[in-house]
């Protein structure tokens, strides 16, 4: 991938990161209240829902950055003419993004949630008290969930996002414009979100357990059957519309902004000297 490219994937999958998890921060800790284990009353309900902002904020920037120099560098070095192998290059190229995104999302995404669930303590205590009753590996417990989460979710996302814009400039003819790309974005990011909530849900449950249990080990089986035991299904796709609305919403802004911000980018690097 040239230079160009390079830089204009850091910055518009960086703002495009940014944008979305401010501006969906609320629906998104609605959604992990829902699936905490105290329910969603004893986790805050409608109240402090800007808690562990500040986590979000900044691990956000760097880790869309990172997933989408990764997915255009492995579109890159993974390219054909083949329609039959488009899709999988798209898969693989996705789930190479989200492998090394959760590098930056997991603590990010630890220390955001606690905060979520417990909106009285603040963000840098939260932080300091994982170091101190975990260690570094308290900020990677459930990096494993979280890959096994994004990446199905980026094999249903990411190829059906590329299939519409692919359908759709086919039928007008022509390139997308930024606000359709967005369309296809929403739809891909709500279909996919559906399909892996119960994955969230596993997720949410082990970076909220308490240290030294049986769920805070990590093993996703093991919290997957232990809400359908005591929830059931309902339990396994708690959060599901308030994830679906995010994600979709999510879809749309972030996608049409990485789109929209990485064709101003390339263009502006083309009339440059």
């Amino acid at each position: 991938m040239d230079g160009p490219g390079f830089t204009a994937s850091l910055v518009a999958g960086g703002v495009a990161g940014v944008s979305v998890d401010l501006i969906l921060f609320p629906l998104d800790t609605i959604k992990t209240r829902l699936q905490s284990p105290q329910g969603f009353k004893k986790a805050g309900g409608f109240r402090g829902i800007y808690a562990g902002v500040p986590s979000a904020a900044i691990g956000s920037f760097p880790n869309a950055a990172a997933f989408f120099i990764t997915y255009e560098y492995v579109k890159w070095f993974l390219h054909t003419d083949s329609s039959y192998l488009m899709p999988l290059k798209h898969m693989l190229a996705a789930s190479a993004g989200e492998v090394v995104a959760c590098l930056i999302r997991v603590p990010s995404e630890v220390v955001k949630q606690r905060a979520q669930v417990s909106a009285s303590s603040k963000t840098s205590q939260i932080f300091s008290n994982i170091l101190y009753q975990e260690g570094v590996q308290g900020l990677y417990r459930g990096y494993k969930s979280t890959v096994l989460r994004e990446i199905p979710f980026s094999l249903v996302q990411f190829p059906l996002w590329e299939f519409l814009k692919a359908l759709w400039s086919w039928r007008q003819d022509r390139v997308l414009d930024s606000w359709q790309s967005a369309v296809c974005g929403a739809f891909a990011g709500g279909l996919a979100a559906a399909v892996t909530t119960p994955l969230d849900v596993a997720k949410t449950r082990i970076m909220l357990a308490k240290p030294g249990s049986s769920t805070a080990s990590g093993n996703v089986l093991s919290a997957l059957h232990g809400v359908w035991r005591t929830q059931g299904l309902p339990g396994l796709f708690a959060g599901v519309l308030p994830r679906m609305a995010a994600i979709s919403l999510g879809g749309f802004i972030f996608l049409g902004a990485y789109d929209r911000s990485r064709s101003l980018l390339l263009e502006f690097g083309r009339e440059r000297p």
